[in-house]
This record gives structure tokens, sequence and C-alpha cells, in this order.
């Protein structure tokens, strides 16, 4: 079995060798990135490999994978001229967390760990269930309480114990974390866990595919915790250094205008997170994240891509919904956020994409204004 990276501190450089449950820097107690620079393999040399994310397997940290459930490769349609959305909704648990999910179950794997948890408000926590259930390894999730019912029940019909947290999303994210210090836990952090960030990375090597090795202008993305963005940065990054594209796009970031510490902090031209931004209640929980833990590389990837923020209001979270539905496509409020931001034209004549990160069945419809 090829050896795993290491992990390493982005902040102070502290190294944490390959293989080992250690989920943050024992230093600062932040997330790690993964010691991992691929280069991507050639356009024409993916045709007729296996139809999932696995086909960039020269990308991925993992090969050989025994727990794929066909996650990746979703479709991309357009939307309005210029604007194409990838669904990303249609994955085995019907949101783009099994992009990274699969790898962090893939990770356990090979650790073996007594027990494996999460904390989640909803999708990461059931994509981690799913993917443990499916490699016969023993979950505990973590959600708040006011987790909407139907991701709750998806969680609990893989298997996964639950333990609900009185509080918002960060509480769940403490208890979880107090957990993750004891003896053969594996802490399944798709927020602290770079091997998350890989996953969803192949998000934009399959838009590269599906553009015939090219990017649009933009790439739209909503952020809490960051992954999907963080992932598309390191994505663009390699296919950039390969010398398969020749520019990068822009990244930009959509957050929700009740819970947007992110946005707040790029207005105020900061590094990091200003001030303290209380949580709000909003139709958009899954990016409802007052203290993203990777604040400065998600503001870092958007002003090194030339890109932006945006936010959006409950009001245009709820056309945006209605407006998808009516076009054939039922997407969780979460998911609809950054076709909030964009369907108004706010792109002007530059090409670009969103994904559609959620099914419509975990939430339901939001309720009219």
């Amino acid at each position: 079995m090829t050896p795993l990276p290491d992990c390493y501190c982005p902040v102070d450089g502290t190294r944490v060798p390959g293989g080992s449950t250690a989920w943050c820097c024992p230093v600062c107690r932040g997330p790690l990135d993964l010691d991992f620079a691929p280069t991507p393999a050639t356009l024409k040399s993916l045709a007729g490999r296996v139809n999932s994310l696995w086909r960039y397997a020269e990308c991925l940290p993992l090969a050989s994978p025994s727990t794929s459930l066909g996650e990746g490769r979703t479709p991309l349609v357009e939307l309005t001229e210029g604007v194409r959305a990838k669904l990303d909704f249609l994955m085995p648990t019907l949101s783009f967390k099994d992009r990274g999910a699969v790898l962090l179950a893939e990770l356990a794997l090979r650790v073996g760990p007594r027990q494996v948890i999460a904390d989640s408000s909803g999708n990461a926590g059931t994509s981690i269930a799913a993917y443990c259930a499916r490699a016969g390894l023993p979950c505990t999730v973590y959600v708040p309480e006011g987790t909407s019912p139907k991701k709750l029940e998806q969680i609990g019909a893989h298997g996964a114990r639950l333990e609900i947290v009185p509080g918002d999303r960060e509480a769940a994210a403490r208890a979880a974390r107090e957990a993750a210090d004891e003896d053969g836990v594996f802490y399944a952090s798709h927020v602290f866990n770079p091997y998350f960030l890989h996953g969803t990375k192949t998000y934009v090597h399959e838009l590269w595919e599906d553009l015939d090795g090219r990017l649009p202008d933009v790439i739209v993305v909503p952020v809490g915790n960051g992954t999907l963005l963080l992932g598309a940065a390191l994505a663009v990054a390699e296919l950039h250094a390969a010398g398969f594209i020749d520019r990068r796009p822009a990244l930009y970031a959509v957050q929700s205008a009740a819970v947007a510490p992110l946005a707040h902090a790029w207005q105020e031209g900061a590094d990091d997170i200003v001030g303290t931004i209380p949580a709000a209640p909003t139709l958009a929980e899954g990016i409802a994240i007052p203290r993203p833990p990777r604040a400065r590389q998600i503001l870092r990837a958007v002003r090194d891509s030339g890109g932006t923020f945006l936010t959006v209001t409950e009001d245009q979270l709820r056309h945006a919904q209605r407006d998808l539905a009516s076009r054939g496509l039922y997407v969780e409020s979460t998911g609809v956020a950054c076709w909030a931001a964009v369907r108004d034209g706010a792109l002007g004549t530059r090409s670009a994409v969103v994904p559609l990160c959620g099914a419509g069945l975990k939430t339901g419809l939001a309720a009219a204004s």
C-alpha cells in the first residue's frame, strides 16, 4: 500500500505524520493541509476511465477505493446563456459532500480507528454516515438542535449514532472536537481534514473535462466552511501548474446575508474574520458558519483568483429555489444560494458555473414570505 503523505499546519509549519489520527495542528489547534502536489492526467488519457471521481486518480492522495458508491461525474446543464449549473445534488447521498466523504472513509479504513465521529448541520454528516456504513466503520454524528428532520432520518438510516447538541452549529463542532481527542477516534472533519478538500476539488476537474479542457470565467461557490471553494482552488492550481489552462477563473464566494462573516471581512479588506458575527436564522443553514476555521485560506483564495464575495437575502433564496423548481431542478435552500446570487445578471457577459449542492428533498420548499 502506498504510504500516506504527511500533513502540515499552514500557519506554523508543524508536520503530522501520514496515517496519524491527529485531527489538527498540535501547536495552534488549526486545520491541516496535505503535503501532496499531483500532476493531472491529460484530457485524452481520461477517455474510457471509470465514470466517477476516481477517474482523476493521479490527483487523489488515495487510490484503489473500496468504499466508492459511484460518486462524481454529475451533469452540467445550461440555466441561461453563459451560466451553467453542475447538478451535484445527484450524488449517492444527494449532496456534493460525497466528494470529500469518500476520501475520509478511505483514509479511516487505512488508519483503523475504533470509532469515526463527525459534526454537521446535516449533509456532511449524512455523507460520512453513508460511507462509514459502506466501509463497515462505526460512526457517530454530532448535529445541532434544529437540524432538518429529513437529514436526521437519513443519517440514522445509515446506522450512525446521532448526538443532538443543544445550541447552534458551532456548539455541535465543539462537542465533536472534544470527543475527537480520545484515543482510537478518527475525526472525519470536513473542515479540519485536508483529504476532504482533495475530494471536493474533483468538482473542478470534472468541469475542465466536460468543457473540453477549459474552465469558465467565473466559478461561483457557496461558502460556509469553504470546503468546495478551497477544493476548487486546489484543482485550478493543479491544472494551471500542469499547463492545462492558461488562465485561472475568478472564484466568487456566496454567503447568506444573515450570517456572512467572510463577506464582512472582505468588505473591510481584512485577512481574517473581523469581530463577532452572531448566528442568525437563515434558509441557507448549511453555510451559516460564524467563525470558519479556514477563514484566512478562504479569503486568500478568493483574493488571489481575482474574485469577490456576494451575499443573498432570504427572499432571494426563496425566489431562486422556486425558480429552479420551475426549471425542473428541485434543490435545497442552501444549495440554491449561488443561483440566487447571479440569476439577475450580476456576472454580466462572463461565463460561469454554479453548483446545485443538495437535493430539495432534504429540506423541502421554503415557505413564501
